[in-house]
Parts: C-alpha cells; structure tokens; sequence
C-alpha cells in the first residue's frame, strides 16, 4: 500500500452559530483516487477550503499534513507552493484571454528584463495541452472552445503547478457523456502519472468507476471510508445504494416518486407553436427551429437531448424571449394566446422558469433567503407600493419549512448556502408565485441525492395540485422517472415525442442524435 501523501486529522471548523466541520480525519494516498461524497451542506467544499488555504491556518481546529510534514496554509497560493491545486465547479478562466494566457495567468512565464517570454509561453502551453489530450492552437479564445475543453485547460493550469494533490469539484456536472468519459480517462492518466486526485462529486456511478477510495461526510462529520479496489466486484456494500445510504443516514427505496396522476380535468395549459428563435449574435444561425409542445394541466413533460441541442435556448426564449432573436411562433396558456416579449409579461401570463444557471440568473447571491423567496411575487406582497416586511417574512418561513431549506433563519445570505438549499429557495420563489406552467431546467444539477429526492417530491406535489411542468434534463434516468411524456432534441428540432410506458433510455438517445423529426 502506498504512502499517505495527505492526512488531516480532527479538522474542526466553526461559523457563527454553525458548526460545519466536527472532528472530520481523511487520508489520501500518493497515487490515489479518492472520492468524497456527501449530501449538499455536508461538509465537503469546507474541507476543501481548509486544504486548499481558503479557510486559512488559525481559523480551524485540528492538523493538517503533506507529504508527511505538518502545514499551514495562510492562502492559497501557499497550498499551490506545495503542489495541491484546486479546480472548482464554476470554471476561473477568463473568456477573451487565449488559452495559453489562462494556463499561466499568475504564473506567467518572465524572459529579460522582467517581460513576458511569450515563445516561450506557447511552447509550455503546447506541451502541457498534449499532456491532457487537447489538440486546440494555445492562442484560441476560451471563448471559442466547449466546457468540456475548458476543463481540460484547467487541468493543465493544474500540471503548469506542478501539481502533487489535484481537488476535482463536481468535475462533471455540465459535461455531456463522451466529454465526461474523456476527463474520467485523463484522471486515470494521472493516477498513473503518481498524482493524486480528490473527487468531489454526485455522479455515483462515476465515482464507483474511477474511485480508488471514497469517504462519506454527513452533518459535518466522517462517516466512514471504504476502499473500492479491495472490495469491488466481491462486496456488495460498494453498491450506490450503500453510498446513498452513508450520505443521507436512510435507505432511499424509491428516489423517483410513484407519480400521482391528476384526475381532474386535463386541459391544455401549455401550448408552443412554432416557435423559431435566431442565435443572438449570428443572426443566420437558427436555434430553435420549428418547435411545437404541448404540457397538460397536472403532466410532467420532458425534454432530452444533448448539449447544444436547443432546450434551453426554447425555454429562456419562451420565458420573456429572454435568448436569442424571435422569428415566429405563439405561445397559449390554458387556450388563450399570450404575450410572452418581456419576463413580466410572461410571469404575468402564468409561466415560470427555474434557470439551470441559479447562481447568474436564479437568485440574489448576496441577498437573504427572505428577499429571494419573495422576488417574484413582489406586488401581492405590497400594500400602496411598500412591501409588508411581515408577510414576506411569514411567506419565506413557511417555505423554508415546508421545503426543508437548511439554514439558521430566513435572513441567512443565500451565497453561503448549499447547491441543493439554493435551489429549494429558486423553487420556492416561483411556487409562491403561483405559476400555470413551471418550466424547470436541470433542476437537481450538482445536487445530492437526497436533495434530489426532496425535489422530486416537490416536483410530483405541484403535478398533482394541477400545474403544468415542463422538465428539461440532461439525465435520462431522470427523466423517465419522473415525466408522463417526453420529447426530444437535436439541433434545434424535435426529434420525437415518447409517452412514458414506451420510453427507454436507448429510444431517447436515437432520437436525440438524429435530425428528422418522428411525431410516432
């Protein structure tokens, strides 16, 4: 077995008035993949922060050593010194810098008089790419490459380090399948190469892939760790619902709920006619193209497809035309048209939109869960102009209980919470809105599963009490557990419509990757 490459031991981290971090000890060995997992609020970005010196020494109880040496970490540039490098899930790379000038961005590379050696620059990028399997010219804007190369530029900022322990936050999570496939190979590279990796992640059946170890965190404690080298394949606790059940503290029997069929009366509460939409900057590119949907009161409707496919161009083109450049199209909600040009026209028609990107687009970050929560519905919550403070607080209390918002008070900054409480706090805001059609785009991305759960439930409460759900999701087993029809996307099209009893994850994938359209 190999060497401890990092302990740290007793870790204890305090914030007023919550404790997110009690006595948590992890080893990583030189190497080795380890994973981490843990329900959102559990402790794992914390730890991190403590590694990586965000959280500096003196601020957090316990020992932290590398290499076998004690350290103290007072930032983060004292973490990198030491070859311990950080990638977190939000990307810091800057879109009009080339790649090469990201890799280095920092750590440029000085020739005479204290200039940069550009040359010089561009070879180690050249090379550093070919170490992570990226073909692309080192001078291509970010801006001009895909996530998925875009974590692969991140990796080799990593190497530029001369990285020993590389951290991996939900590395992932906005990557399609062929590009996740790809990183999950250049993490095994690295294995290979003597680096150790740190995996941060909800993706299970990754991490029982490619993990060599994994420890479970809940309440901001260690539960255990269990090496999947020695056991896998001969023990059936490395099974996800072993995992699972080490995360949340219970057995999760059924994670999609049996879906309660509305009885009433199933009108048409949504109907999209086709609806053509132009790329905002390349105005000769269509986006969407043609589309026509229709979601029923108290159905759940899904669209699959691949990323660049055109759900959530449709989506936020739809919610107040707020992408591209409209062509044509109408929009009726319970068989009346309606108007959809501005977000307040379409909120004000009953339609609701829950952002993949809830952190630019869903919530104040530096705002209370009070103030988020009442965003939306701001006018029925005025009396002459002036907001009564104290409905919005009852409101905010109610949600925060009901959705099982975990935080101190409804004035906590939504910015320190978890991913899975954020998103309980978007929810929350359009629910009490009290939409007719809820268009929710990847709504569990980057969240455990048991807040994935919770969601769920909550998704399935709102079918049931009538409303109409529009579910966008780049997880088809998602998707099949939770939606009555689904349609699906390539290239801007439809490509086909499944009802559930039919739906496989092999027939969506055929029709995502095609680009004719099958009404059958």
């Amino acid at each position: 077995m190999s060497r401890p490459a990092l302990e740290m031991r007793s870790i204890t981290k305090t914030f007023p008035g919550v404790t997110a971090l009690s006595e948590v000890s992890l080893t990583v060995r030189a190497g080795e993949i380890h994973a981490i997992c843990g329900e959102n609020g559990a402790g794992k970005s914390t730890l991190m922060k403590v590694l990586s010196g965000v959280h500096p020494h003196g601020s957090y109880e316990g020992e932290i050593l590398f290499d076998g040496e004690p350290v103290a970490f007072r930032d983060i540039r004292a973490s990198e010194r030491h070859g311990i490098v950080i990638i977190h899930q939000e990307l810091a790379l800057i879109p009009r810098l080339s790649i090469a000038e990201n890799i280095f961005l920092g750590n440029e590379r000085r020739g005479r008089r204290g200039f940069v050696d550009w040359n010089g620059t561009l070879r180690e990028a050249s090379r550093l790419l070919g170490r992570v399997g990226l073909p692309d010219n080192p001078q291509t804007p970010i801006s001009d490459i895909g996530v998925g190369k875009q974590q692969l530029v991140e990796i080799a900022k990593a190497l530029s380090k001369e990285v020993k322990l590389l951290i991996l936050d939900e590395p992932t999570a906005a990557l399609n399948d062929e590009d996740s496939a790809k990183l999950l190979g250049l993490i095994r590279e690295l294995r290979e190469q003597g680096i150790a990796c740190i995996i941060i992640s909800h993706k299970l059946t990754e991490i029982r892939e490619v993990a060599d170890s994994v420890t479970i965190l809940r309440d901001g404690r260690t539960i255990e760790t269990l090496t999947v080298r020695e056991t896998a394949g001969a023990d059936p606790e490395l099974s996800e619902e072993r995992i699972i059940r080490g995360m949340v503290g219970r057995d999760l029997d059924h994670r999609f709920p049996e879906r309660t069929r509305y009885e009433g009366e199933r009108g048409t509460a949504l109907t999209v006619s086709g609806w053509t939409v132009r790329h905002p900057v390349d105005h000769q590119r269509t986006v969407v193209d043609d589309v026509s949907l229709t979601v029923r009161r108290g159905e759940i409707v899904g669209i699959a497809g691949l990323m660049g496919a055109g759900r959530t161009e449709l989506a936020m083109s739809v919610f107040g035309r707020s992408y591209g450049k409209y062509v044509a199209g109408h929009v009726e909600v319970n068989g009346r048209p309606v108007v959809t040009r501005t977000v307040p026209e379409a909120v004000a028609a009953g339609i609701a939109y829950v952002t993949e990107d809830r952190k630019t687009y869903g919530l104040n970050l530096i705002d209370t869960i009070n103030r988020n929560i009442s965003l939306a519905s701001l006018p029925g919550m005025a009396r002459r102009g002036i907001v009564d403070e104290h409905h919005e607080r009852r409101v905010s209390e109610r949600y925060r209980a009901s959705m099982n918002i975990k935080a101190p008070t409804v004035f906590e900054q939504v910015g320190r919470l978890s991913g899975g409480n954020q998103q309980k706090v978007v929810l929350s805001k359009w629910i009490h809105a009290d939409p007719e059609v809820l268009i929710l785009d990847e709504p569990t991305r980057g969240i455990d599963v048991g807040a994935k759960s919770e969601i769920y439930g909550v998704i399935d409460k709102l079918a049931a009490e009538g409303k109409a759900v529009l579910l966008i999701s780049s997880e088809l087993p998602e998707l099949l557990g939770m939606c009555d029809r689904i349609y699906t996307m390539a290239e801007g099209r439809l490509t086909g419509e499944t009802d559930r009893a039919e739906a496989t994850q092999e027939t969506l994938m055929r029709r995502m990757t095609r680009q004719t359209e099958n009404r059958g």
